[in-house]
């Protein structure tokens, strides 16, 4: 019995140990929970805030934007302190896993704390900055923790490309919840309900005034039990997975602040990869924060949102497991101009839809919702699969393995992306006199929100592709090094 527990458990360390592991089923699903969890808690703020802020809350559009700028510098500093001081530090549980827990906490409370229904602090212009900043920091500890998880379960190309899959499934079927289901939940609890047809199959749902003033206990009880969920879905991911692939003591020992600037400097395929990161959220993120000011007002069908919004969530959540037969078929970098190029066409068929004539069409938003989806999610979703690579080329050069530093940079790009995308429509709206306040807009304030919603994202795509041509970092070279590195590894174990 003894000698059998003791090859069970040698058989369980070998595993463990195993940088090239091929990860369950169960261990997959587990570690994409975390990426539910972080659409359901900071995907709200993301797709809501500017919204909440400008309307409810009841600040100008130039505050909000200014809001997310001021803390989106903050994380510019911030966020390589943490890359680097979840590098350098190890728990008795873990290295990266434990975060989930110790920061998943405050990170809920912080974030339903931004949609707090009291007068006493409705239009405080420093009650807002002060929670998002708290949550934005906290969050920090949270994504950046799980980001390094990525490159830390197996070295396995093909695993990491089915792993991707895996995670922007679950991923995506956050962002239904998100921006599917959240405005129409939060138009259920809304005062002054009246019944609309929600352009789905002639169904009509008793939907409420959710620009209303006193819509605010209905935003914080749809995000609360968002929260909740999303802080379920990390301890999912928290009891479901091994790290296998992890520095040495040594190797953290030596990590400095310092080895961000390095590692960005001398690591070519990072800093395309950054760039892209930062471009592809940038634009993802314009047409988030947009699209409910852009049915509100453009279309003036926002009891279509959820409906329409429902069918562009489908390439996101059916579609995935496409990604790594058209990635080898046409190629790591053809993937990305092609679905960059059906994200255009998909927003070009939204812009259409705005015209007088075709507003009362359902099947042009639907039909352009689905294609702007499809391609968007594809391209932001994907470019998560080379981050592991890229981690595997700094390992290779620089002979360490800082996945905290370099997953700390990847989420410094997409902060900044996430930031400009509320931040610059914010302004576009305070410039072109959008008044939160009126039922209707003006011409010019209608065009804002236009550019924000059709052209600006255009233009960023086009620029995504440009960014893109320049990675050079081939599945050949990937193989190769992780082989050697392995090989190194157990060299030094020997």
């Amino acid at each position: 019995m003894a000698s059998n527990s003791q090859a069970d458990a040698a058989k369980t360390q070998d595993n463990a140990n195993d940088e090239f592991a091929k990860l369950s089923w169960r261990e997959r699903i587990s570690y994409g929970a975390g990426d539910l969890a972080q659409n359901l808690i900071f995907g709200t703020i993301g797709s809501m805030l500017l919204f909440y802020l400008t309307t409810v809350y009841g600040i100008s559009a130039a505050v909000g934007a200014t809001i997310f700028l001021v803390v989106r510098w903050v994380n510019v500093f911030w966020d390589p302190w943490v890359g680097a001081f979840v590098d350098k530090h190890n728990f008795k549980s873990g290295k990266y896993r434990p975060y989930l827990v110790y920061c998943g906490i405050p990170m809920t409370i912080f974030a339903a704390m931004l949609f707090l229904p009291i007068d006493a602090v409705r239009g405080s212009i420093l009650y807002a900055f002060i929670a998002y900043l708290a949550t934005a920091l906290i969050y920090s500890f949270v994504n950046i923790p799980y980001g390094a998880l990525n490159a830390s379960l197996t070295r396995d190309n093909d695993e990491v490309s089915t792993l991707t899959t895996v995670r922007m499934t679950e991923a995506n079927i956050g962002n239904l919840l998100v921006y599917t289901f959240l405005p129409l939940f939060v138009q259920m609890a809304s005062p002054n309900p009246q019944s609309k047809d929600i352009g789905f199959f002639g169904i009509h749902m008793n939907l409420g005034d959710y620009t209303s003033p006193k819509a605010g206990k209905a935003y914080f009880l749809v995000m609360g039990i968002y929260m909740i969920i999303g802080f379920i879905m990390l301890m999912c991911t928290y009891f479901g997975i091994k790290e296998r692939v992890l520095p040495t003591e040594k190797e953290s020992a030596a990590v400095k602040y310092s080895d961000l600037w390095y590692e960005f400097k001398q690591n070519k395929p990072l800093q395309v990869l950054g760039s892209f990161f930062l471009i592809g959220f940038t634009f993802m993120f314009f047409g988030n924060t947009v699209w409910p000011f852009y049915m509100q007002y453009n279309i003036g069908h926002s009891e279509w949102m959820a409906s329409i919004n429902l069918v562009g969530s489908i390439p996101g959540i059916f579609l995935v497991f496409l990604w790594p037969i058209i990635r080898k078929k046409i190629g790591k970098r053809q993937f990305f101009y092609a679905f960059l190029a059906l994200f255009i066409v998909g927003t070009l068929v939204l812009w259409i839809w705005s015209m007088p004539s075709f507003k009362d069409s359902t099947a042009l938003g639907y039909t352009g919702r689905f294609l702007q989806q499809w391609g968007i999610t594809a391209a932001t979703g994907y470019m998560w699969s080379l981050v592991p690579e890229v981690v595997s080329y700094g390992e290779y050069k620089s002979k360490k393995r800082v996945a905290g530093i370099i997953n700390a940079i990847m989420g410094l790009f997409f902060k900044i992306g996430l930031a400009l995308g509320g931040i610059i429509p914010g302004y576009i709206n305070a410039f072109f006199k959008f008044d939160g306040t009126k039922t209707t807009q003006t011409s010019g304030a209608l065009m804002g929100i236009q550019w924000s919603m059709i052209w600006l994202p255009i233009i960023f795509a086009l620029i995504a592709m440009w960014i893109m041509s320049k990675y050079t970092l081939s599945d050949a070279d990937v193989k190769r090094m992780n082989e050697e590195l392995n090989a190194e590894r157990k060299a030094h174990e020997v």
